[in-house]
């Protein structure tokens, strides 16, 4: 056997192709291409659904305001006097005479307020009768106590917004 028969058999069962395939793309290219891009806007639309950005950015939390030429009508309703004596931890008795003002958007509230102030006042006594006289000392206390009659009177009533507790009279004897 010489070199050259050797090298003639040698060849001609492999045949080698360096060219690209044409017709299509691999199955790991269209994954990354098609696929990839597709996940990620699944999981960014989920995730801004689930943390409610998605409401907002469709509109679907607005809530109706009023026209903005048209103000919101405010009504203020006048609460009877109340007249409790303050916890007092010495012999001599305190007593607190209080008349307020309720602050409340739109007159249709009106009605429905009327119809539970038993409610509000027994709320607003019970709350009362516990004050020391040094619980009412000073602007910060009047905060404080404005702050507590507004969301007791929120609570007691449900489906009327109590914007504020304007204070008419306060005695402290």
């Amino acid at each position: 056997m010489t070199d050259q028969t050797m090298g003639e058999g040698y060849g001609d069962d492999v045949e080698l192709d360096a060219s690209p395939r044409s017709g299509g793309m691999s199955g790991k290219k269209l994954t990354l291409i098609v696929l990839l891009p597709l996940l990620l806007l699944l999981g960014a639309g989920a995730g801004l659904y689930f943390t409610g950005m998605l409401d907002s950015l469709l509109g679907a939390g607005k809530t109706e305001q009023a026209e903005p030429g048209k103000p919101e009508k405010i009504v203020f309703y006048d609460m009877p006097t109340m007249l409790v004596n303050l916890n007092s931890s010495g012999r001599g008795s305190n007593f607190l005479k209080l008349s307020v003002s309720l602050e409340i958007a739109g007159e249709h509230g009106q009605e429905k307020l009327a119809r539970y102030m038993p409610r509000v006042v027994d709320n607003f006594q019970v709350y009362l009768r516990e004050l020391r006289v040094e619980d009412l000392e000073g602007s910060a206390g009047l905060q404080r106590l404005r702050e507590e009659l507004l969301l007791r009177v929120n609570a007691a009533v449900e489906g009327v917004e109590v914007k504020d507790v304007l204070f008419k009279e306060m005695l402290v004897q």
